[in-house]
């Protein structure tokens, strides 16, 4: 099922909660279990299987282990196909992101987005009913205000616990071209929105009107020569944000120079080496996702083969790169054939900034210790994962003679692809989202 392929992936601040969302505008809702329990099972539209895995350098020897299985906590279409009569366009209900906002009360708020409006909702838990109206009967039908002789006082019942999803804003009509990024600024009362061309700031009490602040279309579409890939803002200060193009570049721009950010504070990027200079070099080059460490210090990029550390300090060259799948740079040819080299890659940070995870083909995920330089590749598949069962690590074997253990690249299967990925914000618990399947794992608990 097309409309099964989950399409963004993320945790909430405490991790307690997990939203997925999908091809078919709906988002789903996992919630962290209490009691220790393992199993495998369907759940809605896609499958969640508990493991654990055994990650050495990832354990922390004092670090309180627990046990939590996640299940479905609410399930509810977030947007629909739409049509766009002035250019006769289909706008998809595919979420594109979604971003929780903290919690400051009962209730849960995320935003969600598709390629041109995003939503604001609201998730709430109601266990009580109200009885007794003076102007409704007991099937909700009003009543002829004539025949109501006495006043009665409603009353709460208990019932069932409910989870109701609300959609308290909309933002719409503010984007020309695809959203391709959503970010909750750190001072909580705004967010921007990012499209290939343009950036926009919103307010969260204000629908009808956000202001750009970055700009990138120009007066001649003929002259375009980038495209903005992801933006992001500072986890710290709420002036600062990232975005990222399809050149390869990263700009940083501080919102108090001045009111269109379209002249940058930072501008990073790598030289090329001409050696490696070939007909697909600026495709791989094209950044597919930007993301902020915790502590706000550093920058993460994925492009096609690699992901890149860049300290803000230095804008001329990456501190740290790592290579996700080198082997396929031989592949090149075959995978803009097959439309794989636009596959847009997204990455992590663990929540101390030490680890990040990323994803690959044939249902592949790589992590990389940022200390020990060590690196694994896991898979994510039905078939090599039972509840509770320790993860091998995979290998691939580019040329010369094949090990038993090793997958050749000519056998990976492309259309198996990770592309998103999300890391609980205090434990090693990852969720990785390989086509309609949700696979979450966890560190090995003894």
């Amino acid at each position: 099922y097309l409309t099964d392929i989950i399409s963004t992936v993320e945790f909430n601040h405490t991790g307690e909660l997990l939203a997925t969302g999908d091809k078919g505008g709906r988002v789903v809702i996992f919630q962290r279990e209490q009691e220790v329990r393992t199993s495998e099972f369907r759940v809605g539209f896609c499958d969640l299987i508990f493991h654990a895995f055994f990650f050495p350098f990832l354990q922390s020897k004092n670090q309180v282990h627990r046990r939590g299985e996640y299940n479905v906590y609410s399930t509810f279409q977030s947007h629909e196909p739409e049509f766009d009569y002035l250019k006769s366009l289909e706008i998809e209900e595919k979420i594109n992101k979604i971003r929780w906002l903290p919690q400051q009360n009962a209730a849960y708020f995320l935003l969600s987005t598709n390629d041109k409006t995003v939503k604001l909702w609201k998730v709430s838990e109601r266990d009580k009913r109200p009885e007794g109206y003076n102007l409704k009967d007991e099937e909700g039908r009003l009543r002829d205000p004539a025949t109501i002789t006495t006043l009665r006082v409603p009353v709460l019942r208990p019932m069932d616990l409910m989870v109701e999803a609300t959609p308290r804003r909309v933002f719409a009509n503010a984007h020309t071209y695809h959203i391709n990024s959503i970010s909750v600024n750190s001072d909580y009362e705004t967010y921007m929105s990012a499209d290939d061309l343009r950036i926009n700031l919103w307010n969260f009490e204000i629908t009808n009107q956000s202001f750009n602040i970055v700009d990138i279309k120009p007066a001649n579409m003929e002259e375009l020569t980038e495209v903005i890939t992801a933006a992001e803002f500072h986890p710290h200060h709420c002036n600062t944000f990232v975005y990222s193009s399809s050149k390869g570049t990263i700009r940083l721009c501080d919102m108090r120079a001045s009111a269109l950010c379209d002249r940058h504070t930072k501008f990073f990027e790598e030289p090329e080496d001409p050696s490696n200079r070939s007909f697909f070099s600026e495709i791989i080059s094209s950044i597919s996702d930007v993301k902020f460490s915790h502590s706000g210090r550093y920058i993460m990029t994925r492009d096609y083969l690699t992901v890149k550390v860049w300290d803000l300090n230095m804008e001329n060259r990456p501190i740290e790169t790592y290579q996700v799948h080198d082997y396929l740079r031989s592949k090149l040819c075959s995978l803009y054939e097959n439309d794989c080299i636009f596959d847009k890659f997204e990455c992590v940070w663990n929540g101390s900034d030490s680890v990040i995870m990323t994803g690959s083909y044939n249902n592949f995920f790589r992590m990389f210790d940022r200390n020990t330089k060590r690196d694994v590749t896991l898979e994510a598949s039905r078939e090599n994962s039972k509840p509770r069962a320790i993860l091998k690590p995979r290998k691939v074997c580019v040329g010369g003679k094949r090990r038993k253990d090793e997958i050749s690249v000519d056998s990976l299967d492309f259309s198996k692809k990770i592309l998103h990925t999300a890391w609980h914000p205090s434990e090693n618990i990852i969720a990785v989202a390989a086509t309609n399947n949700l696979y979450i794992f966890q560190d090995k608990v003894n």
